[in-house]
């Protein structure tokens, strides 16, 4: 996978040389390319904002540099979005904004099968909106906040995505396994030792019968997805085993609230 960046601090992506991401470039498997969208400006003071039309607080990126980045970068022209095919238009174009679609593990899953993306950091009062009309394949959110600047939502979105690729984690099962995956949440996890500060492991998980500890991992990602993400299991159709075991998870809460455990 190819991914450009394109952003007026490249400085902030110096964490793409650091763990998981880092090994993936070394490995080959994504080639990462930071631009800065200053090289695209044309005056002494290399500007890239101005005041936007109608008023209001705030500076906003301007319309002309983002166009010749993009026509660099991609080495095309903008598509018509009806007519945006990786092969008419290279280069998935990826605009992170608050009015964006919010980007979850589906669209990142999504996303890791295009073969090169192209993301838009934006800053200030955010981008001319005529780039994203003509340019953008997608505008996503990460969250109802917002952030000084793209980079850092950029960042989030590549490392969700790349982590989806094959050979970039060491156990592929284990992308499988990520909360969000599978609508839930992520079951609790535990390593050596066995017991700490009066702490233990849940016996099941000690018993080496696989059936029983995936039962469990099950109960225990339907609980804690009712606890803390109720709004997930409405989005879910539970089949009749999953209902029995949220059930029996409810149970045991309730039994242990009321010896004070």
């Amino acid at each position: 996978m190819r991914i450009d960046v394109i952003t007026i601090f490249p400085d902030y992506f110096a964490p793409l040389e650091l763990a998981l991401l880092g090994k993936a470039r070394s490995r080959g498997i994504v080639d990462v390319r930071v631009h800065d969208l200053r090289q695209w400006t044309y005056d002494v003071h290399r500007t890239v904002d101005d005041a936007p039309y109608g008023g209001g607080p705030g500076m906003l990126m301007k319309v002309e540099p983002w166009w010749q980045a993009l026509t660099e970068v991609t080495g095309r022209g903008p598509v018509p979005a009806q007519d945006r095919t990786p092969e008419t238009a290279p280069g998935h174009v990826i605009v992170p904004t608050p009015a964006g679609r919010v980007f979850t593990q589906a669209v990142a899953e999504e996303l890791a099968a295009q073969p090169w993306l192209v993301f838009c950091c934006g800053r200030y009062e955010g981008i001319d909106a005529r780039v994203a009309e003509a340019w953008a394949d997608q505008e996503l959110s990460i969250g109802d906040y917002v952030l000084s600047g793209g980079e850092l939502a950029a960042m989030v979105l590549i490392d969700c995505i790349v982590r989806q690729l094959p050979g970039v984690l060491g156990d592929a099962e284990s992308a499988t396994q990520d909360s969000f995956v599978n609508g839930l949440l992520d079951c609790p996890h535990y390593t050596r030792p066995e017991a700490y500060e009066g702490q233990k492991v849940p016996p099941v998980l000690l018993s080496g019968n696989h059936a029983d500890i995936s039962r469990w991992r099950l109960k225990q990602a339907l609980g804690r997805t009712w606890q803390r993400r109720p709004d997930l299991l409405e989005k879910r159709v539970l089949s009749d085993d999953e209902r029995r075991l949220l059930e029996e998870f409810k149970q045991e809460m309730s039994k242990q609230e009321l010896s004070g455990a």
